[in-house]
């Protein structure tokens, strides 16, 4: 398919592929948020501390952000196709082999390597070919897309669960595996666009005085591309560089709360199936937020990056207080609240990083970004997990992951004092230039 002109074709087949990118989006990220149903499973099988078992999903998490840019770089070599039907492959290795069960470095191995891997390389293309389908309707097309994530998590808690309670976390694993292997039949819908849509969507095309597309060669069509994704010259920028730690400091409380909320409701005496239906809560209301928080920030009523700090010091709060729930409606409250809040910042946080880069930058931006925050994602689990085993308690993790949220909303604050502060230094320097003529003469006769 191809749009008119070169152009995305903003329609048609496109949202065959928005449909494919929802169900990939579902077997991949979803799975991912409802492992913690695994959490005490495979801790009793192995007589494990919950900092060692917690290595299983920091590994998947940051296999996951660290392929990202190395998927982006595949996309381009080859196929978006290819890359997600690869991806498919790996996860569906990962849940497979991982029914062996041998000890708890083969789980990191398979259920954390590969099964990180495997969401990174289905993931990121999917999320890329939809921005390539769709130029005027891509905030649409994405919200969509992205829906899936939290579609599928919804049913994903009761169901997981079930398996769990029928076949064993073995054999949950390794039929889960078998439901990822969809995930190719996705990535084979995705029909690769002309080369043209690909440079007209990127902006990687000159343009001449004329605004007439200047011809270019084949070597120039693609260094560009390969060449953003691994622009390290942002690390030189300040506004990055805080952008970046608090990614970091953000990814180390985002993926506590899923992973340790299920041992805290069996801790509460909770029964197993009512449990369950919290990761179902969580998804429902990560979906509100999203689409709420998508739609205020369109308006422009809010600076994005204040509306990021609003929702972070939220989220925080709200995992500050979900440690005070005793019974199944109150922790179902808090969880509530925390869903809600984490999904009006996932609805805006990468909309932050392209006002913080500009747009030329944006594609590069986003790979470096998430190839840093991986590191946010690998230490974060373990270390709440360590902090629940000296506590013994689980409630310890959740304020761990509050803290950590606090402290990344206020580097948010940071970098919009250092924005507003370069903005006021930028005008204050072209005030001169505004009021001066370029002849003297016609200055003294403006003044007569």
């Amino acid at each position: 398919m191809q749009g008119k002109d070169g152009n995305p074709p903003d329609g048609g087949y496109g949202w065959v592929v928005v449909v494919s990118a929802f169900v990939v989006m579902g077997l991949t990220v979803a799975v991912l948020k409802t492992f913690g149903l695994f959490f005490v499973e495979i801790q009793q099988y192995f007589d494990g501390l919950a900092s060692t078992t917690s290595w299983i999903t920091s590994v998947t998490i940051a296999i996951f952000h660290l392929g990202a840019p190395v998927a982006s770089s595949l996309c381009v070599r080859y196929t978006h196709r290819t890359v997600v039907i690869t991806g498919g492959l790996l996860a569906f290795s990962g849940m497979a082999l991982g029914f062996f069960g041998l000890n708890m470095a083969w789980m990191y191995v398979t259920t954390g390597f590969l099964q990180g891997l495997g969401i990174s390389f289905s993931w990121t293309p999917a999320i890329s070919i939809v921005s390539h389908y769709f130029s005027k309707k891509r905030a649409l097309a994405n919200a969509i897309a992205s829906a899936g994530e939290c579609a599928f998590a919804f049913t994903f808690g009761p169901f997981f669960q079930w398996l769990i309670s029928q076949y064993g976390w073995k054999g949950a694993l390794l039929i889960i595996g078998g439901i990822q292997l969809n995930i190719c039949i996705g990535g084979a819908l995705m029909r690769p666009l002309a080369r043209s849509c690909l440079l007209e969507d990127g902006h990687s095309h000159t343009e001449t005085p004329a605004g007439n597309r200047a011809p270019r060669t084949d070597k120039e069509d693609k260094s560009p591309i390969i060449r953003k994704t691994f622009n390290w010259m942002l690390l030189r920028r300040p506004e990055f560089v805080l952008y970046s730690i608090f990614g970091i400091l953000a990814a180390m409380g985002f993926f506590v709360p899923p992973l340790f909320l299920v041992p805290l409701s069996y801790s509460l005496g909770i029964d197993e199936s009512w449990t369950a239906s919290l990761l179902s809560i969580l998804a429902m209301v990560d979906f509100a937020g999203r689409l709420l928080c998508g739609w205020y920030a369109n308006l422009h009523v809010t600076k994005t990056i204040h509306l990021l700090a609003m929702t972070i010091t939220l989220i925080s709060t709200s995992l500050m207080l979900l440690p005070l729930a005793n019974s199944y409606v109150s922790l179902a409250i808090f969880t509530g609240f925390y869903g809600f809040f984490f999904g009006t910042t996932v609805a805006i946080h990468i909309t932050v990083l392209a006002d913080v880069v500009g747009m030329p930058e944006f594609d590069s931006a986003l790979g470096l970004f998430m190839l840093i925050r991986s590191a946010g994602g690998f230490v974060g689990p373990p270390l709440a997990g360590l902090i629940v085993d000296m506590a013994g308690d689980y409630r310890a993790g959740f304020y761990m992951a509050g803290a950590t949220l606090i402290l990344s909303a206020g580097l948010l604050v940071t970098l919009d004092q250092l924005q507003q502060r370069k903005e006021r230094g930028s005008q204050t320097s072209s005030k001169p230039e505004k009021s001066t003529l370029p002849f003297p003469s016609l200055h003294l006769l403006k003044h007569k």
